[in-house]
């Protein structure tokens, strides 16, 4: 096996050019409101601010590792595995400086021409533990921008494996994240087992197989694909621990496990082989918390931004959806006009077209908030087009 080491990209030399290329994303305006308490008032129009939204620690560590590694091998070949976060303006802006990109199959060609000569990103979301070795036998440079949120949940599920214990990963099954934290939950030996749960109804499912309802081969179909190999859920849901998905609606991933530890207590009489521990990050549960206390203002529309494949910017939508007519865009040129706003609904998973509401009140109410991987520049540009849209005046 080729010597592979991880690079450490963040050096003093190259980050002041960094700096001044994330200035970009940053927001003169953005930063008014929020030392104006979050509201932006203008003829016409109110713009209420989440208390928290947009960039976390997390996704500009990440970005701020991928223009550094961009400035310190300008003579190398550079690859991203995948993208490096979900917002396709900071991932377009990447590709410009000449990123080249590894899909998240390793047994693609593309692996096969790899050279110690080459340099590969590791995503914010991480990569699978197979994926990863392979790179390590290749003898690349290593970068490596996992957040560190992502790798306290694989030591958790690290830990259970270790101790016999099934991973239960509240996740979707196909994301990044989640088929990286599923890689870890095999263990140092391979042994481990996990198995994928999406929702609340999946959920049940896994309930009332431990409460001994379930028929096992209508389990192993519909979880054919979201499980260890040679999961068996006779003996493998026998000790379960709790992991998620870092970015899911933390009030399911709750629902989720009472509704497993319940189980295990109606099948065993206690709860001492079930296991949790929380492992939602702190930046989208605080970004999912200042929504619901935004939504307790009147409001007549809310916008929620970021890239369409955002995990947690998509539950922000499903938060707002339900109380108020609720917009997830892209950027302000899905604002075409009063009468057409390109949009996502996650329920449909497609972007559809939809007119503003009517207003009968004389100032539009309007709530904003964003993604963790959307960068402040977007959030302004929406709103210098929702003032655009009711005419009204933003002097800087």
């Amino acid at each position: 096996m080729k010597n592979s080491r991880p690079v450490n990209v963040r050096r003093p030399e190259v980050m002041g050019w960094v700096q001044t290329e994330v200035e970009r994303y940053q927001s003169p305006l953005v930063d008014e409101i929020r030392r104006s308490g979050g509201v932006l008032e203008r003829e016409g129009l109110c713009v209420r601010l989440a208390s928290a939204f947009g960039f976390c620690d997390g996704v500009r560590r990440a970005i701020e590792i991928a223009y550094a590694t961009c400035r310190m091998f300008p003579e190398r070949r550079i690859w991203l595995i995948g993208e490096i976060i979900h917002n396709p303006e900071v991932n377009a802006r990447l590709d410009a400086l000449g990123l080249r990109h590894l899909p998240w199959s390793g047994e693609s060609e593309e692996y096969g021409k790899l050279t110690p000569e080459d340099v590969v990103i590791i995503p914010a979301f991480g990569v699978p533990v197979h994926l990863r070795r392979l790179l390590e036998e290749k003898g690349v440079a290593l970068v490596d921008s996992t957040c560190g949120n992502v790798m306290k949940v694989w030591q958790r599920v690290r830990n259970y494996a270790g101790r016999g214990i099934t991973s239960i990963i509240h996740g979707k099954v196909r994301h990044e994240e989640s088929m990286a934290t599923a890689s870890q939950s095999r263990g140092e030996d391979g042994k481990g087992r996990f198995l994928v749960i999406f929702s609340e109804e999946e959920a049940r499912m896994v309930a009332d197989y431990i409460e001994g309802k379930g028929e096992r081969s209508a389990f192993l179909k519909h979880f054919a694909h979201c499980c260890s190999e040679g999961f068996d859920p006779d003996e493998h849901l026998k000790e379960i621990g709790m992991a998620n998905q870092t970015t899911m609606l933390k009030s399911e991933t709750t629902r989720i496990q009472n509704l497993l530890r319940e189980a295990v207590v109606h099948r065993d009489g206690h709860d001492a082989r079930f296991h949790v521990f929380d492992t939602i990050c702190g930046a989208t549960q605080d970004r999912q918390n200042a929504l619901f206390e935004l939504l307790q203002h009147p409001l007549d529309m809310m916008f929620i931004i970021g890239g369409y494949n955002s995990s947690n910017t998509t539950h922000l939508a499903q938060i707002a959806e339900s109380r108020v007519p609720t917009f997830f865009v892209e950027s302000a040129e899905c604002l075409e006009s009063r009468e057409s706003v390109r949009c996502y609904v996650p329920a449909l998973k497609q972007v559809v077209s939809r007119p503003l509401p009517d207003f009968p009140e004389p100032v539009w109410r309007v709530g904003i908030t964003a993604g963790a991987s959307c960068p402040a520049n977007i959030i302004e540009q929406v709103i210098r087009r929702l003032a655009e849209l009711r005419a009204a005046s933003i002097s800087h």
